[in-house]
């Protein structure tokens, strides 16, 4: 199967207004399947966030280019659907008036924006808070309207950047569920930035393991778990194999990071 995301020779070099300069990625290559879902893993402070606002088109790259079904990324667009950690919702638009946002903005019917956003809204179980505002919800509620919204205006990939990290431990696991049965209907291809480790291995058909900075793609593995994964998954032996060599890959690069 032909790559839908090609990363190719993608450096980032940010100066300060000294003058001083940092490297945070050395030249990634990298490319990304139709309906891959990619976790990419590593230390805090590894450019993996950075890469990822590249791919969104919300940075440039310093050399080097992103292909996205062969068309060059030169800015943000709707063929990206990107997700943060924090919660980017409008506080002074309604849960269903968030998630309609970009299909309003691309001028689309009413109806057919109320369609969807209803779809998006069951399918993330939020059916019932379609009128309220974000901060009547809590931070689980809050990220799946971001996922729904992110879901509503048909990308081509989605873009995920540690969406979990500031939940709670319980909510993080039903979370991580959402989004993998989202994905096995959906099929749509993924790439999800995190540090946990478990998260990265549970969510993932693929994991990238980046190095400490300037970040690069150090090691790919394979998760072959079928779907749909259920959390029980977590304590089988083939799932503590894959944790343990990839706590000492990252383990290897906070070693390194702590000498420079």
């Amino acid at each position: 199967m032909s790559s839908q995301l090609s990363i190719q020779g993608v450096s980032r070099v940010f100066t300060s207004p000294k003058g001083q300069t940092t490297q945070a990625l050395t030249p990634v290559d990298f490319e990304v399947r139709e309906n891959d879902f990619v976790t990419i893993l590593g230390p805090s402070g590894c450019g993996k966030s950075t890469l990822l606002r590249i791919v969104a088109g919300l940075d440039q790259p310093t050399t080097g280019q992103v292909l996205l079904d062969g068309a060059p990324v030169q800015g943000p667009g709707a063929d990206r659907g990107m997700v943060f950690q924090s919660y980017t919702l409008f506080p002074w638009l309604t849960i269903e008036q968030n998630i309609r946002f970009g299909l309003r903005e691309r001028g689309m019917p009413e109806r057919e924006q109320k369609e969807r956003a209803n779809y998006f809204i069951a399918k993330v179980g939020l059916r019932g808070f379609e009128q309220h505002f974000p901060k009547q919800l809590s931070g689980g509620m809050q990220q799946r309207t971001a996922i729904a919204r992110a879901l509503a205006n048909d990308p081509k990939i989605l873009l995920l950047d540690e969406p979990f990290g500031a939940l709670d431990n319980q909510t993080r696991v039903l979370m991580q569920e959402l989004l993998l049965g989202i994905w096995e209907s959906a099929q749509k291809t993924v790439l999800f930035v995190t540090h946990d480790i478990d998260e990265a291995i549970f969510m993932a058909n693929r994991v990238a393991v980046f190095s400490a900075r300037p970040g690069r793609i150090k090691t790919e593995l394979a998760v072959d778990f079928r779907h749909p994964r259920h959390y029980t998954i977590k304590t089988s032996p083939e799932f503590m194999a894959l944790k343990a060599r990839l706590t000492e890959e990252i383990r290897a690069e906070a070693m390194a990071t702590d000498l420079h």
